[in-house]
């Protein structure tokens, strides 16, 4: 009896091994992985791949006024020139990632990112990768991947124009996510440049995601805070009202969240208010849940 493997093979000719080299699993046992590029032993041509460019996009959080607002920038030239954007720029041949958007952050903003080993910085600033964004039709110039940052900061003063841009501004993030675009001073609306609306989507989700279970929410305050501060920022940046009592008690209670100072400040009005700093925990064990909106 002919087995249908061998009726396959005298019809289409040998079936090629595409196995790759054996690689040792970690029960000693030998497996293989598929054959790539890597593999040929070709010589590396690089007029053989189109090239293409690669970005930093900067979702920069601030409380201002208790509303969570993002940085954006009115382009000044091509493409989309007049439209709403996030900050950012080309990555430098001689810088990596991680440089490149220390440089746009404080090129935008002023500010420097912040050192942990520094335990009171006045003008740090938060920074994380966020994600990446590759789809090859969304610079309408080449091929662009943006890699995209994450920063936040206290409340920050009036932003400067640089770069390509011919203003920059403070805007809540509803604003600039709401359906049908942005606009300001009876300008026309239009969506944000790019795919920055869902750059900044993410970069709000994972902010609003992130002070659930880690201390991040200290990032929006000044070195020495109060509870209700540091409540307000909770609030902005999930958009709901918080219960003063039980959101002092939770986050007091929390270890490793708050460390207090001993001082107090009126700056808030009312009774001298107890001023703390942010302790040493990164994660908060049990985590400040979201309230259901």
């Amino acid at each position: 009896m002919t087995h249908p493997h061998d009726e396959r093979e005298q019809a289409m000719g040998p079936i090629p091994d595409q196995r790759g080299p054996a690689i040792e699993a970690a029960d000693g046992r030998s497996v293989y992985r598929q054959e790539d590029d890597y593999d040929r032993r070709m010589p590396y041509d690089p007029s053989a791949f189109p090239p293409f460019a690669v970005t930093v996009d900067l979702v920069v959080l601030t409380v201002r006024r208790h509303s969570l607002c993002a940085l954006a920038v009115r382009r000044g030239e091509p493409p989309f020139p007049g439209r709403w954007a996030l900050p950012g720029g080309f990555v430098r041949a001689d810088e990596d990632l991680a440089q490149a958007a220390a440089r746009e952050l404080s090129e935008e903003t002023g500010l420097r990112v912040h050192d942990p080993s520094v335990p009171a910085q006045d003008n740090g600033a938060h920074l994380e990768q966020l994600a990446t964004y590759g789809d090859p039709k969304r610079d309408p110039r080449m091929r662009v991947v943006s890699v995209a940052h994450l920063a936040l900061a206290p409340d920050l003063p009036a932003p400067r124009a640089g770069g390509d841009a011919s203003n920059a501004r403070w805007a809540p993030v509803e604003e600039l996510l709401q359906q049908g675009g942005y606009g300001r001073d009876g300008e026309p609306v239009a969506p944000l440049a790019f795919d920055h609306a869902q750059i900044l989507a993410d970069g709000v989700e994972r902010a609003r995601s992130k002070i659930e279970y880690s201390s991040l929410a200290t990032a929006f305050c000044p070195p020495e805070f109060t509870v209700g501060e540091l409540r307000r920022v909770y609030e902005a940046v999930w958009g709901v009202a918080l219960d003063p009592r039980n959101f002092h008690r939770k986050v007091t209670g929390t270890p490793g969240f708050l460390v207090p100072t001993g001082g107090t400040t009126t700056r808030q009005g009312g009774r001298p208010a107890q001023l703390f700093r942010a302790g040493g925990a990164t994660l908060l064990n049990p985590p400040m849940l979201r309230p259901e909106v």
